[in-house]
């Protein structure tokens, strides 16, 4: 098993803590959000990662060049970051894409008990990681669920359809890598490819039948980062630090 972690973005909705940093850059801790993410997998086990940038790349080239241990790290540019939604970052690791590997959002920050769950989880080719909670706002990445099989997923989803949400992290066995490269390629030849979200290609899949197995983390403790606000609540869940605090206190 090895790792896909999209890294590509500025987070330009966390400026002006992003000015000069990619926002995987973050200090969380005492360390930024993709070393807490490397450092989680390589507990787990994960041996390899590949980590697509975009802004500022090569601040987080020099980040992965100086970490002493860990997983071994490629990176790989996408030079479409600014003009593209990550399904693009897909389409620029796809020959990364090697039975088996997992899929994690840059800006997705998980305890090793989660990730264990997930690794753990009954195989199957495609599986996305779900939460469950009482309320589901507009920006949450919602699913409908028949059972543990997803039927659809995306941010428009009503009340009634909705049975829980997307944390970001995906993990594809046997047959799932080249499902998911084959729907990845039929997007990007769409003249709205570029505009797409990775999971609107699971969504494709799940509408046409292929089995979407979900992991249910209900109870693990994770947190995306898109907002000062979330940048708050990921300090507080996974470590503050004189950095972090230096950082936060732009804003104030």
């Amino acid at each position: 098993m090895h790792a896909v972690i999209l890294s590509a973005g500025r987070g330009s909705r966390l400026l002006p803590l992003t000015e000069d940093l990619p926002k995987c850059l973050l200090p969380i801790g005492l360390t930024t959000v993709l070393g807490m993410q490397l450092d989680t997998l390589f507990q787990a086990g994960i041996q390899k990662v590949t980590v697509v940038t975009g802004f500022n790349a090569q601040m987080v080239d020099a980040e992965v060049n100086s970490r002493p241990s860990g997983p071994k790290v490629k990176t790989l540019f996408n030079p479409f970051y600014q003009v593209a939604d990550n399904l693009a970052s897909c389409w620029m690791a796809r020959k990364a894409m090697k039975p088996d590997f997992l899929l994690i959002n840059g800006d997705t920050l998980f305890e090793p008990a989660l990730l264990e769950k997930v690794l753990s989880a009954p195989a199957s080719p495609i599986a996305v990681t779900i939460d469950k909670k009482d309320h589901y706002d507009g920006d949450d990445m919602k699913v409908t669920l028949d059972g543990s099989r997803l039927q659809a997923i995306g941010k428009t989803l009503t009340p009634t359809e909705t049975n829980g949400e997307s944390i970001g992290m995906l993990r594809f066995m046997g047959d799932g890598p080249q499902i998911f490269k084959n729907e990845i390629k039929a997007l990007m030849r769409n003249n709205k490819g570029t505009k797409s979200w990775f999971l609107s290609a699971i969504h494709g899949l799940a509408q046409n039948g292929i089995p979407i197995e979900t992991i249910n983390i209900q109870g693990s403790v994770w947190s995306e980062l898109d907002t000062p606000e979330d940048y708050e609540i990921c300090r507080s869940l996974f470590g503050n630090s004189e950095a972090a605090r230096t950082r936060f206190s732009v804003l104030s």
